[in-house]
């Protein structure tokens, strides 16, 4: 079993910065590729960003490329998202993913382990 869990919510201004951590545990022993996925209010839920199990390689929702950063720290088992130049609709429920795989997929239907999701509020 593999568990997620993320930290680094919160309520910021427009233009603000936050850093979200997705801490990994469980079966910590197979490569997984990892992603983050959003979900606001009356909306489907979407890509962020996704990354592979070695850190070499990082993909994103046009929405969010050149503003939002994802890496990992394999050590520590931690995937991070750090968002800049927030906007207002970039409010939503943050998740975390993670897949018994070495390259991601943008898919969410790909992904069987799930974070409980954290709150982001952009205000303008």
């Amino acid at each position: 079993q593999v568990q997620l869990a993320e930290s680094g919510g919160g309520l910021v201004q427009a233009g603000g910065s936050l850093r979200l951590s997705c801490a990994r545990s469980g079966r910590t022993f197979n490569v997984y590729a990892m992603g983050w996925f959003r979900q606001a209010p009356g909306k489907e839920r979407e890509f962020v960003a996704a990354i592979n199990w070695s850190g070499s390689s990082t993909y994103y929702a046009d929405s969010v490329r050149g503003r939002f950063t994802v890496s990992r720290d394999n050590i520590k088992n931690t995937m991070y998202l750090q968002m800049n130049s927030l906007k207002s609709e970039d409010t939503a429920v943050y998740y975390c993913t993670a897949v018994s795989r070495r390259e991601p997929t943008m898919s969410q239907a790909d992904y069987p382990h799930w974070g409980q999701g954290t709150q982001v509020t952009v205000s303008s």
